[in-house]
C-alpha cells in the first residue's frame, strides 16, 4: 500500500523505548493512512502495547518520533489527543452507574454535546441497555461500551489494544462486525493490535508484525496473503522420468515416491506442465495445491514456534 511521503495519517520514525537499558521497541516505523484498519500484530510481550502508549502520549520515548495528522505528538499532545479516542487493555467503570451515567461522566471531561452519547450507544449497538447498571453488563458489551466511550470525541483516529481479549465467539464476531464498520460508517482511521492473526485477517487492510520490540513486517493484508503462495503437487505415473523431464524443462521440482511438487505456479504453467506429461506417456492422477497457512507464515516471521 503506497501513499506519498508526508500524507500519513499516523507514523513512526526510529521509535524506540529502553527499559533499564534495554530496548523493548527497537527503531519502529509505523505508517499508518487515512481510513486504514491497521493491524498490529505480534506474540504478547513483542512489543505491542508499549508501542502503543507511546503512540498515546502515556509512555515517552527514549528515542524517535510520533506524527499524527501530520504534526509532532511530542510538540501537539494535547491538541492530538483531542481527535484519538482508545481503549487500552480492560476498560474501567463505575458498576453501579448505567452504560449511560458513565458515558455522561466522560463527556464532561471531554467537552463534548449531551447527544454525542446516545448517538455513541447506537453505534455499538447499546441502546437497549443503556439505562442497565454496568455491573449486569456481560464483558463483550462492556467492551463495547469501552469503544462508545472512545467514539465520543468524535476522533479521526482509534487505537484498539486487544479489543477481542477474553471474550466468546459471539463476543469476538460482534466486535469484529463493529470495528470494520466504523471506516466507512464513521471515517475513522483504526489501529488494532492483537496477537491473533486469524483475527487481524478478518478485519485489517493493512498489518504490520512486531518481534521482540522490532517491526519485521509492514504491508497491505493482500500483500501478506500473498505470501502463502501454494506449491503445486502431480501424482503421476513412472514418477522418476516425468521428474526428469520436468528439470529438462527447467522447473524446480522435487520427487517424493509418486508425487511431483512444483513451486507456485500460474494456472497456465500447470496446464502446460500437464499436458507436457501426458504428451511424454505419463498418467497424471491428481493435480493439488498445497498453501502454507498465513499462520504458519506468522510463526516463521516472528520464530515463536507453534506458541503464542
Amino acid at each position: 500500500m503506497r501513499q506519498a511521503s508526508g500524507s500519513w495519517l499516523l507514523e513512526t520514525k526510529g521509535l524506540t523505548k529502553k527499559l533499564g537499558g534495554k530496548a523493548v521497541v527497537r527503531d519502529v516505523d509505523l505508517r499508518i493512512g487515512e481510513g486504514d484498519i491497521y493491524g498490529f500484530l505480534g506474540p504478547n510481550g513483542a512489543g505491542k502495547t508499549t508501542t502503543i502508549r507511546m503512540l498515546l502520549g502515556l509512555a515517552k520515548p527514549t528515542r524517535g518520533g510520533v506524527t499524527v495528522f501530520g504534526k509532532s505528538l511530542a510538540a501537539n499532545r494535547m491538541d492530538i489527543l483531542r481527535h484519538v479516542g482508545s481503549l487500552v487493555e480492560y476498560p474501567s467503570y463505575y458498576g453501579h452507574l448505567t452504560g449511560t451515567e458513565n458515558l455522561e461522566v466522560i463527556r464532561r471531561l471531554l467537552d463534548v454535546p449531551k447527544e454525542r452519547i446516545a448517538e455513541a450507544l447506537s453505534i455499538v449497538r447499546l441502546e437497549k441497555d443503556a439505562r442497565r447498571a454496568v455491573k449486569g453488563y456481560s464483558l463483550g458489551m462492556k467492551q463495547r461500551l469501552g469503544i462508545a466511550a472512545a467514539l465520543l470525541g468524535n476522533p479521526r483516529l482509534l487505537i484498539l489494544d486487544e479489543p477481542t481479549n477474553g471474550l466468546d465467539p459471539a463476543g469476538i464476531q460482534e466486535m469484529r462486525e463493529l470495528i470494520k464498520s466504523l471506516p466507512g460508517q464513521r471515517g475513522v482511521t483504526i489501529l488494532l493490535s492483537s496477537h491473533l492473526l486469524s483475527e487481524v485477517e478478518l478485519m485489517a487492510t493493512k498489518v504490520g508484525i512486531i518481534s521482540s520490540g522490532s517491526l519485521i513486517y509492514q504491508d497491505s493484508i493482500a500483500s501478506l496473503k500473498a505470501r502463502t503462495a501454494g506449491r503445486i503437487r502431480f501424482a503421476v505415473s513412472e514418477p522418476e522420468a516425468a521428474w526428469q523431464r520436468l528439470l529438462e524443462l527447467g522447473f524446480e521440482a522435487e520427487r517424493d515416491q509418486s508425487r511431483l511438487t512444483v513451486g507456485g505456479a500460474a494456472d497456465r504453467t500447470v496446464a502446460y506442465i500437464v499436458a507436457e506429461l501426458v504428451r511424454r506417456g505419463h498418467s497424471v492422477y491428481r493435480v493439488e495445491e498445497e498453501r502454507s497457512s498465513l499462520e504458519s507464515v506468522f510463526l516463521e516471521m516472528t520464530g515463536t514456534g507453534g506458541s503464542l
